[in-house]
């Protein structure tokens, strides 16, 4: 007996599909940006020296931010959540910020549907920037970011001048060392290309 009008299942996500979505996530910023260093390894005092020259300390710089170029980011993601500890609603905010970039844009495997319409990347692109422009003025953070990137770019400089690469980096296949382009095994890292509206599964 064929019954009509039934109430369909619930479609809503299962938290078995949350936590698929989780590693999916992961794994895909693994794939793109790698893996942070052994911390250890960034301080072991015996790699630590002043370079000869200014192109050796040039160097030095594009090498150990492509090779540590993980530990890097969470420094400086670190520094800013620290000056943001006194203003919560603006870090609140923020972190909003960073959600959605993460969800709406970088994270997505799928077009975006809104009331059945696809919506260009280009437009999300745009909405992020000008929603995340407008935090930043309305919560009145950008001094406190100011501070945390300059205090961050501070210290990614010094590690960078003083941190030899004569023999730790001497061999080492998982990186390239050019640092125009992230390289991760000798091939250049995809990139998304925001002018297109669908995307193909790497």
């Amino acid at each position: 007996m064929t019954s009509y009008g039934t109430i369909p299942a619930d479609s809503s996500p299962t938290p078995s599909s949350s936590l698929s979505f989780i590693v999916r996530a992961k794994d895909r910023i693994q794939s793109s940006l790698g893996e942070p260093r052994p911390w250890k390894e960034m301080i072991q005092a015996h790699s630590f020296n002043l370079p000869t020259t200014l192109s050796d300390s040039i160097q030095r710089i594009r090498t150990n931010v492509a090779f540590f170029r993980i530990n890097y980011a969470i420094i400086v993601l670190f520094l800013l959540f620290v000056s943001l500890l006194w203003t919560p609603i603006s870090l609140a905010a923020l972190v909003l910020l960073v959600v959605l970039w993460l969800f709406l844009y970088f994270l997505r495997d799928q077009p975006l549907m809104v009331f059945g319409r696809l919506i260009d990347d280009r437009v999300v692109m745009m909405v992020l920037l000008m929603a995340t422009v407008a935090v930043l003025f309305l919560t009145n953070v950008t001094d406190n970011l100011t501070v945390g990137m300059s205090v961050g770019m501070a210290v990614i400089l010094a590690h960078g001048v003083l941190r030899s690469t004569e023999d730790s980096f001497a061999g080492d296949d998982d990186i390239g060392l050019d640092s125009s382009t992230m390289f991760r095994g000798g091939t250049p890292l995809p990139l998304k290309n925001p002018a297109s509206s669908s995307f193909t599964s790497s």
